[in-house]
């Protein structure tokens, strides 16, 4: 604190000045004042726990232009530049030395070069303007699932956005004082005109694994900037994968069982495969919907919602789609909508089903979003802040995939789920996506973009996390995209209901199930009886075997084309990896022999 204590007195009123002192940290005050000293603030502002200074950059916020108030009490809108409305894959690079190697699909930068670049792009970047800087947690706050972050950035939208989304954590800084150990990320919006980021070609995203710090310069949109977002993902997969635990792009949900019972999965979706829809589902209860650590505990797993609250896409939102965010999204209550059609200070948005302003040459963009809080939803897990997390029986991953995977299916046991299901995961692109339709996307994980390791460390992760366990989570694998010989959807968008109430009885042993070439498939009258439970409908025979007769050349095809997938571009995948697939080849290649349907 003395080396910075002039330059602190300077910036800070005496107030902050009093708050910074107070956390007793000499690494965080060496953190705060290189970059006070190099980005050259003309104030800095300090955020305690308090609801006074929760609502100072609230009204920051507003009062810098960065969000307007819109006709609802609470609700605001932020908007992004043109060409600022998406995550910047291109600009996001890790900081490495030449010795170091994380895979080809991983983009990167030498260290020195980096660090130059990134110091001189920060350089009197803050000048005129306020910074600020927040401590916060990832994961509950005092808990072993407990990260801890520093952010400071010069955009009190950022800020905003990070205080709905994390905890904040300035108490347990001040408690812990110089013992505790926290991620760090640096941003600054850049040069403003008409209230956006100016110098888009100067928009750097950069991750440096060593110090545990991300960069981000001249973005304002939120998957750039907010740190504990997906920037703090890379971090912890990085962290995680030396401490035997896993950060992974997961949600959390709770499923009901019997006699009142509750059973917890977590579940891993590429984009538009059905992630958010499956945890928001209305009867069940949500825990997260984005990202989750999972840890060891008494021999069982235990996950976190790394978040407290939902950056979402809100295209599609509708009282029909969505009732519990669409009700979130039209109550008074804090809200910030970003990249919306705003008229008369009413947002719409792409499939909201309001009928928008007529002769509007305005139109929201795909990728515009809400941020909220979990605890305005009706269907938020009394868990949500639980230290101890909950108790994970099952592992859902699902893709887009029109002609191979039934809609929803078991695997035989951790490492078959790991290596043919998780690690085989595909998504078919769709019109909505640029360039071809129906190419599939490989995505192990649904976790390929935020990966801080090379594959093949990653994949042996999630094989030796429960080495030690003698009952691990079932994994699933659910596909809501098959189709029949005519391009029809077989599986309804209210079916994910039954196949829930089904993986919540198989991780009890409740029900048998019929063993196939690629893992447990549900048996037909299992699936009747629920579908006249949960959805008070028929479920024919006919449709069954549609849905679960087992396609077994489509499957040979997607296991031949993982296997190459993996020789090609992971040729130093676990050995196991590829034993398990070409297992898994043997028994679809035996079914097509007897010609059995399964």
């Amino acid at each position: 604190m003395e080396r910075h204590q002039k330059l602190f007195k300077t910036k800070c009123s005496q107030e902050n000045y009093q708050k910074l002192l107070a956390l007793n940290n000499p690494a965080l005050f060496d953190f705060v004042g290189e970059y006070v000293q190099l980005c050259n603030p003309a104030s800095v502002f300090v955020r305690s726990d308090s609801a006074e200074d929760a609502q100072y950059i609230r009204d920051k916020a507003k009062e810098l232009g960065e969000e307007k108030q819109l006709n609802i009490d609470g609700h605001t809108v932020h908007f992004d530049g043109p060409t600022d409305q998406g995550r910047d894959k291109q600009n996001t690079k890790f900081l490495l030395s030449k010795s170091e190697n994380l895979g080809s699909d991983i983009n990167s930068i030498v260290r020195e070069k980096g660090l130059s670049e990134i110091q001189a792009l920060l350089k009197g970047i803050m000048s005129g303007k306020e910074m600020f800087v927040l401590f916060l947690c990832l994961g509950p706050v005092n808990s072993d699932f407990s990260i801890y972050a520093v952010q400071l950035t010069d955009s009190a939208y950022v800020a905003h956005s990070e205080d709905i989304l994390y905890r904040s954590a300035y108490e347990a800084f001040k408690k812990k004082g110089a013992e505790i150990e926290f991620f760090k990320f640096v941003h600054s919006a850049g040069k403003l005109e008409n209230s956006v980021s100016k110098n888009i070609d100067k928009r750097r995203v950069y991750i440096d694994l060593s110090e545990n710090i991300a960069w981000t310069t001249n973005s304002q949109y939120a998957g750039n900037t907010v740190g504990l977002k997906k920037l703090a993902l890379r971090l912890a997969i990085n962290k995680a994968s030396k401490e035997n635990w896993l950060a992974e792009h997961m949600f959390v949900m709770g499923v009901g069982g019997a006699k009142n019972r509750k059973t917890y999965f977590t579940g891993a979706f590429p984009s538009a495969c059905g992630k958010t829809s499956t945890c928001m589902v209305e009867e069940e209860s949500i825990v997260g919907d984005d990202i989750a650590y999972l840890r060891k505990k008494n021999g069982k797993v235990f996950a976190v919602n790394v978040e407290r609250g939902i950056f979402g896409i809100i295209r599609d939102v509708n009282p029909q789609n969505d009732p519990l965010i669409w009700q979130a999204l039209t109550s008074p209550g804090e809200v910030i909508f970003s990249n919306v059609l705003v008229k008369d200070r009413i947002p719409y948005w792409l499939d909201d089903g309001k009928k928008h302003p007529e002769n509007s040459t305005i139109f929201p963009h795909p990728n515009a979003r809400y941020t909220i809080r979990l605890k305005t939803l009706k269907n938020c897990d009394p868990k949500l802040e639980n230290p101890e997390g909950v108790e994970v029986k099952g592992i859902i991953y699902g893709g887009r995939d029109s002609d191979a995977w039934p809609s929803v299916f078991e695997s035989f046991d951790w490492n078959h789920g790991v290596i043919t299901i998780a690690a085989s995961l595909e998504s078919e692109t769709t019109a909505a996506t640029l360039g071809k339709q129906g190419v599939r996307k490989f995505n192990p994980m649904a976790n390929l973009d935020f990966l801080s390791i090379p594959i093949r460390r990653y994949i042996q992760n999630h094989l030796q996390f429960v080495k030690d366990l003698a009952h691990p989570p079932t994994i699933f694998g659910v596909n809501y995209f098959l189709r029949d010989e005519n391009g029809n959807y077989l599986s309804a968008i209210e079916d994910k209901r039954v196949w829930l109430k089904w993986m919540e009885l198989r991780v009890h042993k409740e029900i048998e199930a019929i063993e196939s070439p690629i893992g447990f498939l549900p048996r037909y009258e299992d699936l009747k009886r629920l579908f006249k439970q949960v959805l008070g409908k028929d479920y024919s025979e006919r449709d069954y075997q549609k849905e679960f007769t087992l396609r077994i050349d489509a499957n040979l095809a997607k296991v031949e084309r993982i296997i190459e997938i993996y020789k090609t571009k992971i040729p130093d995948a676990p050995k196991i990896l590829f034993e398990i697939l070409e297992e898994q080849k043997r028994r679809l290649n035996a079914a097509r022999r007897v010609n059995r349907p399964y």
